[in-house]
């Protein structure tokens, strides 16, 4: 007799939502560790970031643009905008917060020998802009899911900007958004995704 317990259906999907929560809660602390930004809270970052980064940072080379500035005015069709270029040093810094070190991020001469011609960014890199966004939306913002589609390669030294729009109020204080992100007019990532803003129940 096999000592191996048998989930129901149900047990099945909740553990496998539950290891899909975790993995995207370790990407997500990646991709924010790469671009040295935290939520938009009001406590000091703890996470041990190299220049020591609190919440709230933002840097020259940064660009943002919002529509509303309180949680409570949070209504469809309000959006946020993270505009930044993606450096060699992001690459490098998310490959060792992530351990992705897939060659194509990182050794020229083998990307050179790809259909890319070139290194280019981490996919989950790229989308980490989007979570970069969500921290400038007004109130506390807790990640709930996030669908994404990956479109187009992002190299090294490109702008990119990730568009976050309310799409529906889902009430509770929960969100569904469309989640882009463009380099120059051409689209790299699509999605949505399902935040709760406490503060806009």
């Amino acid at each position: 007799m096999s000592n191996q317990s048998t989930l129901t259906p149900m047990g099945a999907m909740l553990r496998s939502s539950t290891r899909m929560y975790r993995n995207s809660l370790e990407l997500s602390r990646a991709a924010m560790a790469a671009f040295d930004t935290t939520s938009n809270g009001d406590s000091p970052d703890t996470s041990g970031g190299a220049d020591g980064v609190e919440a709230g940072t933002t840097r020259p080379e940064w660009d943002t643009d919002r529509t509303a500035d309180d949680p409570s005015d949070l209504a469809v069709g309000d959006r946020v905008e993270f505009t930044k270029t993606i450096s060699d040093e992001d690459v490098t810094a998310f490959a060792a917060a992530s351990g992705d070190t897939n060659p194509l991020h990182l050794d020229e001469e083998y990307a050179e020998e790809t259909r890319f011609g070139d290194r280019i960014a981490h996919g989950t890199l790229v989308s980490g802009l989007i979570s970069a966004a969500l921290a400038r939306l007004p109130g506390t913002v807790v990640y709930l899911s996030q669908d994404m589609e990956f479109l187009a390669p992002v190299y090294l030294g490109d702008r990119v900007t990730a568009d976050v729009e309310v799409a529906e109020d889902l009430g509770g204080g929960r969100l569904r958004l469309s989640t882009t992100i463009v380099n120059g007019e051409e689209p790299c990532i699509d999605g949505e995704a399902v935040v709760l803003v406490p503060d806009a129940e």
